[in-house]
């Protein structure tokens, strides 16, 4: 006699399918942000921004120090505590990006490609040793105070829950993206920048301050990944001065993989590279859930050299 089938294994099979949508794409929306700012500087440069996983570090530390701060002065509502230490963590890397543009790869610009690569693998490893040894070398915590009351409120999405923590994870991560192709796209300072990408030169001769231009698109990129590495601190409770390197290399990733220099690219990259971590852990095993990110990278770019969405060379800001 043949077992009816089991009406419930069909709504738990979509259930757990939608909470792997949603832990996804809130993984994947962070290394979107963090891709951004390898995408902004390759696309004014032509150059990879190896010290960005550091800058995205840096503003995890920089919003954990500022939410205590803020809660040693007895300001401990979460509604204005978390976004006023975002904010601060973004104009500190922001500061660090500049600083990382005038040291790394002003002086460099016309010379051997190698010279700016080497350059800026060392700011790499100059930044991450400077938090170890001025900072801690073990772990920190983020306030409790802050990621729990979010982690702990919940909304019913049909069969599945989402968090407050994760709504804020969404909520952020689209409002900072849509800030970003507005300010590209629809201002006079995105034309710029635009121009720049496209021809320094010429930029240059119409009155352009080149220099300038470049510079801010460092702190741009390095704002965003800020803003990323604060929610991976509050999603994740802790953080290491190592802590950049990984989820650097990721974002790197999927930024080559939805196409270099291209903006609606990174963030296609970073979502797919999200879902398929949380996939491949629901699937076969957490272990191989990097294994197969970067098995995807390669498998793209044999198909398609250029990335998903390629290169649009005029647009690539």
């Amino acid at each position: 006699m043949q077992t009816p089938p089991n009406p419930d294994s069909g709504a738990l099979l979509f259930s757990q399918m939608l909470e792997i949508l949603i832990n996804g794409l809130a993984r994947g929306s962070v290394y979107a942000l963090v891709a951004l700012g390898y995408t902004m500087v390759y696309g004014i440069l032509g150059m990879i921004n190896f010290a960005h996983g550091e800058i995205f570090m840096i503003g995890m530390f920089a919003a954990v120090f500022a939410l205590g701060a803020m809660g040693s002065a007895g300001l401990v509502a979460v509604g204005i505590t978390l976004p006023l230490a975002i904010l601060l963590a973004m104009a500190l890397s922001a500061g660090f990006g500049v600083m990382n543009e005038r040291i790394a790869y002003r002086k460099l610009r016309g010379a051997h490609l190698l010279a700016p690569l080497t350059s800026a693998i060392g700011m790499s490893i100059v930044l991450q040793n400077f938090v170890m040894l001025s900072v801690t070398k073990g772990k920190v915590d983020f306030p409790r105070a802050v990621a729990q009351p979010l982690a702990n409120t919940t909304w019913s999405l049909g069969p599945v829950q989402l968090t407050a923590l994760q709504a804020v994870i969404f909520a952020t991560t689209f409002a900072l993206m849509c800030g970003l192709f507005w300010l590209v796209q629809r201002t006079r300072l995105g034309i710029a920048l635009r121009a720049v990408a496209q021809d320094r030169t010429m930029a240059s001769l119409c009155g352009m301050k080149v220099d300038r231009l470049i510079a801010f698109a460092f702190a741009l990129g390095s704002a965003l990944a800020a803003a990323a590495g604060a929610m991976v601190a509050m999603y994740q409770g802790v953080l290491r001065f190592d802590s950049g390197y990984m989820i650097g290399l990721k974002a790197f990733t999927a930024a080559i993989l939805g196409g270099i220099g291209n903006i609606p690219g990174a963030v296609l990259g970073g979502l797919i590279i999200g879902l398929t971590e949380d996939l491949t852990s629901y699937t076969i095993k957490s272990e191989w859930k990097q294994t197969t990110a970067f098995a995807i990278l390669i498998l793209v770019l044999w198909l398609r050299p250029r990335g998903l969405l390629g290169e649009r060379v005029a647009d690539k800001v």
